[in-house]
């Protein structure tokens, strides 16, 4: 099993947001977010997963945050993030094409949070390179309270384990935690 640190590690996350002031059709601009922007003062729901556009990842694990998303709400969680090892650009396509309207999606493109939070690793046997392990985390004003890990860390596992970082499974502790 591996560890994770007690606090968030403290990153910039290369993002772009959209900036009418711009003009033509591609109105977005490069926005520098912090892990305090993110963390500091909030309960906010994370989850990492290997890549945009693969199969568990955009079949599963995102839609059922976002389907559950107003439940988390409800539980007090202030937002709820997806993070992955992919550029601002492969993020937005995905939301975009996933019909992603509520949780927020964080491009960690040169993997800082993910090497940070000990969850990086290699997928060179998909050619994928380094990417995120698939995990879930609770997180209270940048202290992690509770991580969901799936089983079997490790550089190109032959598998992709989905059993314990799933929304129902989060919903379920943040209930129980009351």
């Amino acid at each position: 099993m591996n560890s994770h640190p007690s606090k968030v590690p403290q990153v910039i996350f290369k993002t772009r947001v959209r900036d009418e002031s711009i003009g033509g059709d591609n109105p977005y601009r490069w926005q520098d977010v912090s892990s305090n922007d993110i963390f500091k003062g909030k309960k906010v729901v994370v989850f990492s997963l290997p890549g945009a556009f693969t199969p568990t990842c955009s079949s599963t694990h995102l839609p059922g945050f976002e389907a559950k998303y107003d439940e988390f709400k409800s539980l007090g969680v202030d937002e709820v993030y997806c993070f992955s090892v992919n550029d601002a650009y492969v993020m937005f396509q995905w939301a975009k094409n996933l019909d992603i309207k509520k949780v927020k999606l964080i491009p960690d493109g040169s993997a800082l949070f993910t090497k940070g939070m000990g969850m990086l690793v290699k997928k060179d046997d998909l050619g994928f390179g380094e990417r995120s392990w698939r995990y879930s985390m609770y997180v209270v004003d940048g202290e992690i309270k509770k991580v969901f890990s799936e089983a079997g860390f490790s550089d190109n596992c032959p598998t992709d384990p989905f059993e314990v970082s799933d929304s129902d499974t989060m919903i379920k502790y943040l209930k129980e935690s009351r």
